[in-house]
């Protein structure tokens, strides 16, 4: 009898919730982790995706957290760098066993990093970069918010040529997320039969700029577009500037946008910036003024483009793991991210599926103004 009551409660151990819980999920806490640059040219933004998902996270962990338990983040650094961020992941997972990943930066980085989350199927969601290859082919464990640097790029393509700019060169850095921000311009140009004039790079990590300046003056053309790092662009146009080169800069959003205005100072004006998430300056949607507020609430005066996509990232996170319900595993939040559609966060709507983790193809257009300061 003693031995049939010991296999009993062996039993009922055995299935007990706590055994059956998912890695980084306990009775009342959920870990999340972030592998980011949040040291070299990139930093800032790690530092400010970090930002907005913190200051969400607050608020969700003020009301009671999502069907009891609280959120943590937990964060490692790639410094954007490839074999750093493979390192970050297999940490994050295995060490600080983490439940799920969120607020990545970088093509190079999440490249690398992809692999390793698929094969111990651990869900990432909110990667900060539009390359194409890392929407295609499809991966069930990744989910986007933002828009693609071919979204990004049509847009910009579209309002130059719209201007009757036809002489339109790219410099971009020399790895996946440039050549992704170039092949997005050469399929916009093909679109109407134009080519490019001229091509730079630079290395990744790199302000080596004086051949690619070279390169691309050369070709007089009316505007360059920009696909690489906030310190090599702010180079680039400080250098042309300087050899008096009078055309046009367009940058797609992952440059930073307020860190290329704080790096280029007062020759930022006229700078134009593609953007993924609502314009974070002004309280004209619901949304931006929830973050704004957040934001404040959080201790953080600043706003800024990705802070405020670190903040919809967060959002998108935190309807998932409420849909998933309170049996949480990574396989229901996927499917919870899944069985979103058309959700309006009050100015930004986010659509998901089966076979499609985009989120979002919204775009605009912004411009460094007097003092920083930005105009859409």
């Amino acid at each position: 009898m003693n031995l049939y009551r010991h296999l009993v409660l062996l039993l009922a151990w055995a299935v007990a919730p706590w055994a059956l819980a998912q890695e980084g999920v306990s009775d009342k806490q959920v870990l999340v982790g972030q592998f980011a640059a949040f040291s070299g040219p990139a930093a800032q933004l790690g530092q400010r995706m970090q930002a907005g998902i913190a200051a969400y996270f607050a608020v969700v962990n003020a009301q009671g957290g999502v069907h009891g338990r609280t959120l943590k983040l937990v964060t490692r650094d790639d410094g954007y760098e490839p074999v750093k961020a493979v390192a970050a992941v297999k940490a994050l997972i295995g060490e600080d066993k983490v439940f799920a990943l969120l607020g990545s930066v970088g093509t190079p980085t999440g490249l690398a990093a992809v692999p390793v989350l698929s094969e111990e199927k651990v869900p990432l969601v909110g990667m900060f970069t539009g390359a194409q290859a890392l929407r295609e082919p499809f991966n069930r464990q990744v989910f986007h918010v933002r828009a693609s640097y071919f979204d990004e790029t049509e847009r910009m393509v579209q309002h130059l040529t719209s201007m009757g700019v036809k002489k339109i060169a790219v410099f971009y850095q020399n790895d996946a997320y440039g050549m992704a921000g170039l092949e997005g311009v050469n399929r916009a140009l093909a679109k109407r039969q134009l080519k490019l004039t001229a091509t730079g790079t630079v290395e990744r990590n790199s302000v080596e700029v004086g051949k690619a300046l070279d390169e691309i003056l050369k070709s007089e053309p009316e505007a360059v577009i920009q696909v690489s790092a906030y310190k090599s662009c702010a180079a680039f146009i400080k250098q042309a500037r300087g050899k008096g080169y009078g055309g046009q800069f367009f940058n797609v959003s992952f440059v930073g946008s307020k860190a290329l205005a704080d790096e280029l100072g007062s020759i930022g004006q006229g700078v134009v910036i593609s953007q993924v998430v609502p314009y974070p300056y002004s309280p004209s949607s619901p949304i931006v003024r929830e973050y704004q507020q957040h934001m404040i609430d959080s201790g953080q005066k600043d706003f800024d483009f990705s802070s405020m996509e670190g903040y919809l990232t967060a959002r998108v996170f935190v309807e998932g793991l409420r849909r998933a319900g309170r049996n949480l595993t990574r396989e229901a939040l996927i499917t919870a991210l899944e069985s979103i559609r058309n959700l309006n966060l009050g100015g930004f709507t986010v659509n998901y599926g089966p076979k499609d983790h985009q989120g979002s193809a919204f775009t605009d257009l912004t411009i460094i103004g007097r003092d920083g300061k930005f105009v859409h």
